[in-house]
């Protein structure tokens, strides 16, 4: 059936099962490249296969021109966990300044509206699609993220990394979207018909500098253990059986690999009906999970306008060389590891470098 955002509101045993499907290829028909992708075919074959009576929502992260795209993570772990809210507060919905895809789709509120996930893309030089590790990456947050930004005033950094070291902060540290099932779907063609008889590129000149036994990985799905691994570190479950991979259109042309080539390679379709049907089984006997602490559903970002005006003074400091006193910028400009005092802070290094003298 189709999802009832509204029954979110529900205890697990009065709401039906609930189901996001993703897929995580950026391919479109409606701009360049101009055709859909498997994993786009997948998502909705996969859930025309699920028991209708779950509600079934998916979403496809493909790019179409002119739409938003998922913004990049600023990494604000790295200056403190404390610094990194939940959810992602680095952009907002319906910004006109940075139009953020995540936001726009209210991606975070459907994870955690949804009992599992199923993930389904494709092998991009041994890694998943950018789109796919974009979104994973602002997916930090529910990795211990800061469910409360007032603690912080909005995004102040020296607030955040005292706050990490209180009792407070340990209380509010937790995996925001612990106890879901995530399910992984990759597929690859292996290098279709560029590849030799030694599987070396056929077009490579400098055959000395490529050994092929020293891929990457022994097992294509390995592809994806980053976004694996991120979850399980949340507390996300993901079987072994659910992580699964399967090739197509191996020894072929790319143009000769599309949806509708892939559907008659009946080893690749039985490896994918064999995911969804095990997918099905492990969360029908595992059960409804329940709604964690801090909640992306229903989440209203509070007003911030004096933190920004404190933001924008701080920005300002910045620029002119003045960090605050004791901030980790104030230190590195002492011992001289950084030198970023600027007017033009959107100027490129490499744009300083040749228009300084």
């Amino acid at each position: 059936m189709k999802p009832n955002d509204d029954n979110a509101k529900l205890s697990p045993s009065q709401r039906p099962f609930r189901i996001l499907i993703i897929s995580g290829s950026d391919r479109r028909q409606y701009n360049c490249p101009g055709v859909d992708s498997k994993s786009r075919m997948l998502m909705l074959k996969m859930a025309e296969m699920l028991p209708q009576n779950w509600e079934i929502d998916y979403e496809d992260l493909g790019n179409v021109y002119a739409r938003e795209h998922i913004q990049s993570c600023n990494a604000c772990v790295s200056t403190s966990m404390a610094l990194c809210v939940w959810p992602c507060n680095c952009y907002e919905k319906n910004s006109s300044k940075e139009p953020d895809l995540m936001w726009n789709l209210d991606l975070y509120s459907r994870l955690d509206m949804a009992d599992a996930w199923a993930i389904i893309g494709p092998i991009n030089w041994y890694s998943c699609s950018s789109n796919l590790k974009l979104m994973f990456d602002r997916l930090v947050c529910m990795n211990g993220g800061n469910p409360d930004e007032k603690t912080i005033d909005h995004k102040n950094p020296e607030k955040a990394m005292a706050l990490e070291h209180t009792e407070q902060w340990k209380e509010m540290s937790v995996n925001h979207l612990e106890g879901r099932t995530a399910a992984f779907f990759c597929y690859g063609d292996e290098g279709g018909d560029e590849m030799d008889e030694n599987n070396v590129p056929k077009i490579l000149q400098h055959k000395n500098y490529f050994n092929a036994p020293e891929e990457p990985f022994e097992h294509e799905r390995d592809a994806y253990a980053p976004l694996v691994w991120q979850c399980r570190y949340g507390g996300i479950e993901v079987p072994d059986n659910l992580w699964a991979h399967a090739t197509s259109g191996k020894g072929k042309k790319y143009s000769d690999n599309q949806a509708e080539d892939v559907i008659e390679e009946n080893e690749f379709m039985q490896a994918f009906n064999e995911w969804v049907n095990q997918f099905k089984i492990f969360v029908q006997q595992k059960g409804k999970v329940k709604p964690n602490k801090y909640r992306a559903y229903g989440y209203q970002p509070p007003k911030h306008i004096w933190a920004s005006v404190q933001d924008g003074v701080r920005y300002f400091e910045m620029m002119v060389g003045k960090a605050p006193k004791g901030s980790s910028p104030k230190i590195q400009d002492d011992l001289g590891l950084n030198k970023d005092a600027t007017w033009h802070t959107k100027k490129s290094e490499g744009k300083k470098l040749r228009d300084d003298d």
